[in-house]
């Protein structure tokens, strides 16, 4: 059984051991008692040295800890030195999640069902009902005042079933590890914490969002939340220097540049929609009627796209008696429409020429349009495309 150091004294960053067990050509140790925290509970592992080889994973296996290194290591007698940085940041985020979840138990009745402490952010999923960003706002501005006010957060070792005031009960019968924060939580939890709560630095709740039934807030906590407030501020600043504009300016510039985006979007498609009619008629004029008064016409587009010729194709099946074809290469794709009065079913004769190269489309009785595998492959259906209309 591996003594857990940890448990007892979350700051502790230098220890030494006896190596119990190797395994893996000696990567894999085992040690009679450890600092390092294995991933439980939501919360990543630690990682340092053991013997000066680097830790790459610590992996819990209940009664022992399993240490994964870079490279086996020498000797009975190890001393172990944690990654100081990685630990103090996993310490503020845990136990600003402690801080959190009660605070939203307390002000919103929602009890926390999942946690996720990840690289950059971590998330607390509460169940209830959806939550305000007035609500949002008010459960960081609480959480910040318990962190300022720098309430003690105490270790204490407790037998499960006379334990009471838990903000959850336990799973785990025996002995359990509780986290108190002065008049606010008690929780069970084999994680690594700080002293108090003025430790655990600025709360940042950065959004929340509904994720499988429960409001996932998503947080940083400490260093993170500065260096997070850092860099966006620094892009703020990016941003108001390139539009020449103070922060607060901002928003109504945008909301300014985007109406008139969105203006612009819809003048380009109605220019696009009548150099398409255009392009339509002046193809359909040129085109001469076979005997039955139906014109057709087949244009291959050298550099357009499928969505070009295809707003073509639509304009071309407006007039009467009327069948067009059109190709482009890249990727090889080919659009059919023909006008309600030519007896054609657009859709169908597609499938036709397709099938026939392993092509794929579909569409209606006016326009439809697909993709084959090769140009080669599209200059087959052309060309099943002219030998039916020059015997029509």
């Amino acid at each position: 059984m591996t003594d857990r150091l940890y448990y007892h004294d979350s700051y502790l960053r230098e220890f030494e051991a006896t190596i119990l067990e190797r395994l893996d050509n000696g990567r894999r140790v085992y040690l009679d008692q450890t600092a390092f925290y294995p991933t439980s509970g939501g919360q990543p592992f630690d990682t340092g040295e053991l013997g000066g080889v680097p830790v790459l994973d610590v992996i819990d296996e209940e009664s022992r800890i399993a240490h994964l290194l870079a490279s086996p290591v020498a000797g009975d007698r190890v001393a172990g030195r944690i990654d100081w940085q990685r630990r103090f940041d996993h310490m503020q985020q845990h136990t600003g999640q402690h801080l959190l979840s009660a605070v939203a138990a307390e002000s919103l009745g929602c009890a926390t069902v999942s946690v996720h402490f990840g690289r950059e952010v971590s998330t607390i999923d509460l169940d209830g009902p959806p939550i305000t960003t007035e609500q949002v706002t008010a459960l960081e501005r609480d959480a910040n005042q318990i962190a300022f006010e720098n309430r003690p957060v105490q270790v204490s070792f407790e037998e499960a079933s006379e334990a009471i005031g838990l903000r959850k009960r336990p799973t785990r019968t025996g002995t359990i590890r509780i986290i108190t924060i002065q008049q606010l939580d008690r929780s069970a939890c084999g994680g690594t914490h700080v002293r108090a709560t003025g430790e655990i630095g600025p709360i940042f709740i950065r959004k929340i969002e509904r994720a499988r039934g429960a409001m996932r807030l998503e947080f940083v906590c400490g260093g993170r939340a500065v260096a997070r407030a850092r860099s966006e501020y620094d892009l703020l600043s990016d941003l108001s220097s390139a539009f020449s504009a103070a922060p607060h300016e901002l928003p109504g510039l945008f909301a300014s540049q985007r109406a008139e985006l969105k203006e612009a979007h819809s003048a380009k498609r109605d220019l696009e929609r009548e150099v398409s009619r255009y392009r339509a008629r002046e193809l359909y004029q040129s085109a001469s009627p076979d005997a039955g008064g139906m014109r057709r016409v087949i244009v291959r587009e050298g550099a357009g796209s499928l969505d070009e010729i295809r707003r073509i194709a639509q304009e071309f099946a407006t007039l009467p008696l009327a069948m067009f074809v059109g190709a482009v290469p890249a990727p090889p794709g080919i659009v059919l429409a023909a006008s309600p009065d030519s007896g054609i079913n657009a859709a169908n004769v597609l499938k036709g020429l397709l099938s026939a190269v392993n092509g794929r489309g579909g569409g209606s009785a006016t326009l439809a349009q697909g993709v084959v595998p090769s140009v080669s492959e599209l200059e087959q259906v052309l060309a099943a495309v002219g030998a039916a209309q020059s015997k029509a």
